[in-house]
């Protein structure tokens, strides 16, 4: 019997990607207990795997979106029980963060996407419903905010903006 012997392969050659926003994809998901102290450990894991292709301010929207709907889901979804599952998913790409959340508490008040007949101002946070800020902040800082409920299920999605990869290796 004949021992096989595999040719070596050549060196790399490999050349970096024409578009670097495409070899820079990264991708996080979390499935975490619905508790404050989970939302926190989330919250922190999201934003360090992120952090080198973000700058400071733009870790900080992250965080602050991320925050108010997580600690809401926790809150109103949830009703501080514990006893349900967040699943949390972001993407890199060249042009941003996608980002989708679900759940299985209660479902969102439509008020909260609510996007027509608002003043497009800031609004006085005195004059807000309870956690009325929390959703202007998320609908201001957000784009493509969009939600579904299906079967018992919540899905919420939006996209952070950021600018193109190339420009910040450039910078």
């Amino acid at each position: 019997m004949r021992k096989r012997v595999r040719p070596k392969s050549p060196p790399s050659t490999a050349r970096p990607s024409p578009h670097p926003q495409q070899a820079e994809v990264r991708v996080f998901n979390l499935s975490f207990a619905a508790t404050p102290i989970a939302v926190r450990d989330a919250l922190r894991a999201a934003v360090a795997r992120f952090i080198r292709l973000m700058t400071e301010e733009e870790a900080g929207t992250l965080e602050l979106i991320l925050a108010e709907i997580l600690n809401n889901i926790v809150e109103h979804g949830y009703g501080d029980s514990g006893k349900g599952t967040i699943s949390l998913s972001i993407a890199r790409d060249g042009k941003g963060l996608t980002c989708s959340v679900s759940d299985d508490g209660v479902a969102l008040p439509p008020a909260c996407l609510d996007l027509e007949d608002r003043d497009p101002e800031r609004p006085d946070p005195s004059s807000l419903p309870e956690g009325g800020f929390g959703w202007f902040l998320i609908r201001d800082l957000a784009t493509d905010l969009g939600y579904h409920r299906e079967e018992g299920r919540n899905l919420l999605a939006f996209r952070m903006p950021l600018d193109p990869i190339e420009m910040r290796q450039a910078g």
